[in-house]
């Protein structure tokens, strides 16, 4: 009895790796069927069309109106990609996801404040007023050293 369980720790690691083998988890060893990943991938970008339908156009820019959405979008697009054998991000689907986002995000830019210099009459007072004061102030510090035993 007692070398009969001797063999169960040892076939342990054989059933984890014949479980990791079948279980589909990762890329298969036939290769990525990327004729496959193409057809697959458009079912996640029809679901994603039709939640962002749910949302005003106006506020497609606004990533926090629907960050669920695309989440499930990039987790569908990540599970067929993996489900035909293809590795996550490939070439392939990041021109599905590109495509994707030139169709609902293309008006989105980021909005620049394009900084002006002030007028000169207010720059170069603001530049030239605390130089003089360092030049007054290094003065003084040279003359308080120079006459300072008269002082006190």
């Amino acid at each position: 009895m007692e070398a009969r369980a001797s063999w169960r720790p040892q076939l342990l690691p054989l059933l984890l790796l014949l479980l990791l083998l079948f279980s589909g988890s990762s890329p298969s060893v036939g290769g990525c069927n990327e004729t496959r990943m193409l057809e697959k991938l458009p079912q996640c970008g029809d679901a994603f069309a039709d939640r962002m339908q749910k949302v005003e156009v106006w506020k497609w820019c606004n990533l926090s109106e629907f960050i669920a959405y695309y989440e499930t979008f990039t987790s569908c697009t990540e599970a067929e990609t993996n489900f035909v054998g293809c590795y996550w991000p490939n070439p392939l689907a990041e021109g599905f996801i590109t495509s994707i986002h030139r169709r609902f995000f293309s008006n989105c830019t980021m909005d620049e404040t394009h900084w002006e210099d002030p007028p000169d009459v207010v720059l170069i007072p603001l530049v030239a007023l605390p130089v003089l004061l360092t030049i007054v102030m290094a003065g003084l510090v040279v003359w308080c050293n120079q006459h300072g035993d008269r002082l006190g």
